[in-house]
């Protein structure tokens, strides 16, 4: 049994985490922290009641490091920073599931995230989580940096046609516009996320200033050997969970050629879902699940292709991902503990 530890297990991130990792076969939750919550952790996440007595602790590296094996960072932007220097230092792989370690460049941290990046020299090792683009290195990695969930479900529908001969003629920016169920938000207390501000509503935010843009850019320039910029548009929809990002391609390709090179492409990738010419992706079939679902559609009419990815932005988009990442970085089955069925209704 592998032994691990969730610091900041309080989030929904980290009690999506805990769910799934309480459930895993292979896998012994041995420390679970937070800074706010006290006691047992039941009382927190009622549904998991039956399932565990653990209780909340604070994050002791030295302490936590004699306990577990593997390490889960669901800590805020900024404050993984530490965690995951002193993890590092006491032999621990990591899984960070901030931003921290996502951006290759400090500066443009910086520039995003209006913080210090103090961890800077962990930067050139740390490796991008995105399994179905980064395995190998994942392979490899000591410390591998989670994606965010809009990112997830934009680069794993956009890089394909990066990498494909189609790739040429495609005017720039791609416009991506995504929208996410609350809880993608997290758990703060923003009168913005309140049942009566977001319940039969829908907001554009962040226009073209989301922290996720610079992410987004920095994988698909890789994928495409070029400097690529996107027009990304989130919106807060009144459901609890899921992501579905419609991107518009100013090229108009054909849609069952371009079917064909995807399937192709994640052929092999368990956790990715190519539907059939007609067919396009639905929040409701991945909720709960660690799929990604992709479909496409060429607009002859206006020489367009639009391509549409769903992912529940809890599993795939963070905790469920973060799991496939420790799986390679242990050299164990992919799917254990995340084959699951989505969740109806």
């Amino acid at each position: 049994m592998l032994k691990t530890a969730i610091i900041g297990g309080s989030g929904y991130t980290g009690g999506e985490l805990l769910r799934l990792l309480l459930y895993h076969t292979e896998v012994e939750i041995s420390a679970i922290t937070s800074e706010k919550s006290v006691g047992n952790v039941a009382q927190l996440f009622p549904n998991l009641k039956e399932k565990t007595d653990l209780c909340f602790e604070k994050n002791n590296p030295a302490l936590i490091s004699k306990k577990a094996d593997f390490i889960f960072l669901c800590l805020p932007h900024c404050a993984a920073m530490d965690s995951a220097k002193a993890y590092l230092k006491h032999g621990k792989k990591v899984v960070d599931l901030s931003a921290d370690f996502r951006l290759k460049d400090y500066k443009v941290y910086e520039k995003w995230y209006k913080e210090k990046h103090t961890a800077k020299a962990l930067l050139k090792d740390a490796v991008y989580g995105l399994p179905e683009l980064y395995r190998d290195k994942i392979k490899k990695a000591v410390l591998v940096a989670n994606p965010g969930c809009y990112p997830t479900s934009a680069i794993l529908a956009i890089a394909p046609l990066l990498k494909s001969k189609w790739a040429k003629g495609v005017d720039l920016p791609i416009i991506i516009d995504s929208k996410s169920g609350v809880s993608g938000a997290g758990r703060g207390a923003e009168a913005a996320y309140l049942f009566t501000e977001a319940n039969e509503s829908v907001r554009a935010y962040k226009i073209g200033t989301h922290r996720h843009t610079p992410e987004i850019e920095q994988e698909l320039s890789k994928a495409a050997n070029k400097n690529i910029r996107v027009s990304f548009t989130p919106h807060l929809i009144p459901m609890n969970r899921g992501i579905l990002s419609t991107i518009y391609i100013k090229k108009a390709i054909n849609a069952e050629l371009l079917l064909d090179h995807y399937k192709n492409f994640y052929e092999n990738e368990p956790f990715v879902r190519v539907l059939d010419s007609g067919a396009l992706p639905d929040t409701k079939n991945v909720r709960g699940s660690n799929i990604c679902e992709i479909g496409i559609v060429e607009d002859k009419r206006i020489g367009m292709t639009v391509i549409v990815s769903a992912i529940d932005n809890l599993v795939k988009g963070a905790s469920g991902q973060a799991i496939q990442n420790m799986h390679i970085m242990q050299g164990c089955e992919e799917g254990c503990g995340l084959n699951l069925l989505p969740i109806f209704p």
